[in-house]
């Protein structure tokens, strides 16, 4: 292993003010070769909770199917919760 002088050398992403890949002296929100800014952070969270909200309704639907089609597993796993929540203790 070559010798280096890791000590007087700061490692990079070290300054907290930058964000993770972009140089200490760009812009804040463009890409270091040019690019449009990113997504602003309130539409990627709108855009994740849409599509959360999708993958729930495609597993409560997937539920429902899952019920239908094998009702006496469906019902015991109906009186398997109950019984749960009748033994559990506020």
């Amino acid at each position: 292993m070559p010798d280096r002088d890791f000590h007087d050398t700061p490692s990079p992403g070290s300054d907290r003010g930058t964000e993770h890949g972009t140089e200490p002296g760009a812009a804040p929100g463009r890409q270091p070769d040019g690019a449009p800014p990113r997504e602003p952070e309130a539409g990627r969270e709108a855009e994740r909770r849409r599509r959360r909200a999708q993958f729930l309704r495609d597993l409560a639907e997937a539920r429902q199917l899952r019920d239908r089609v094998q009702p006496r597993r469906a019902k015991t796993a109906r009186l398997r919760h109950a019984m749960r929540m009748r033994t559990f203790r506020w």
